[in-house]
């Protein structure tokens, strides 16, 4: 996925120990994380694989699949972490494939253009959502879930295309400016899904015993931030919002 966020402008709580994994309730939800954020990856290789059909050229081509590459190479270590905490990490991963599928269903892109917005905007709000969440749990979990989702190599790619476009055709600008705002609200819609079939991910957020939580005014700030990054993101791309 692309675009992070600075790690202080994220939710900050005090550490969880590792020992937390103990607790059943705190392991399933770190079981169920990861494997969303897995099946996310997935999903986003095979999207952005054929998005790279739509390239107007070779050398565009090549950079969507390589980002299409990098985020199958994510898969690697979350499957391995996965394992690692005694469960299938394709079973685990079973349960988001219907609300993923169904999220890229309704957001395909009909141009080049709008697959290189939903590259850049769809994919950093659902980071931003899963770096969010990573600020309740322990410290080696934390650090994966930042690994995979704060790769922006290709990022620069994404808005000089988009930026150059705009400039030569103005009216693009709008027509993606309504896309990117399609796209953040089928993305919180979709996050609302999965939480709402997942209790261990409300459980994970609302806290336990050793462990902080958010209240409802906190979590008000939490989506505030994500809609602020959100914004950020489309005035980068010179978009109006």
């Amino acid at each position: 996925m692309t675009v992070p966020t600075p790690e202080d402008d994220l939710t900050t709580t005090a550490p969880v120990p590792d020992s937390a994994l103990a607790d059943e309730g705190y392991r399933a939800a770190v079981v169920d994380l990861l494997a969303a954020v897995a099946y996310g990856e997935i999903s986003a290789f095979e999207r952005l694989a054929e998005d790279a059909k739509l390239a107007p050229n070779l050398a565009d081509m090549v950079e969507l699949s390589t980002m299409a590459a990098a985020q199958l190479g994510h898969v690697v270590e979350l499957r391995e972490r996965l394992y690692a905490l005694g469960v299938d990490p394709f079973d685990a991963m079973e349960p988001f494939r219907v609300p993923i599928d169904e999220f890229h269903r309704h957001t395909a892109p009909a141009d080049w253009w709008e697959g290189l917005v939903k590259a850049y905007v769809g994919d950093g709000l659902a980071a931003d959502f899963y770096l969010e969440v990573a600020g309740f749990l322990d410290e080696s979990t934390a650090d994966l879930i930042t690994r995979t989702l704060t790769d922006v190599h290709h990022s620069e790619f994404v808005v000089g295309r988009v930026t150059q476009a705009i400039e030569a055709d103005p009216p693009l600008g709008g027509r993606l400016a309504l896309w990117g705002r399609r796209l953040m609200g089928e993305a919180l819609s979709q996050a609302q899904r999965v939480a709402a079939e997942r209790e261990s991910l409300l459980d994970l957020v609302a806290g336990g015993v050793g462990r902080p939580g958010l209240d409802l005014l906190e979590l008000g700030r939490m989506f505030t931030r994500m809609t602020e990054r959100h914004n950020q993101r489309m005035g980068t791309l010179g978009l109006a919002f």
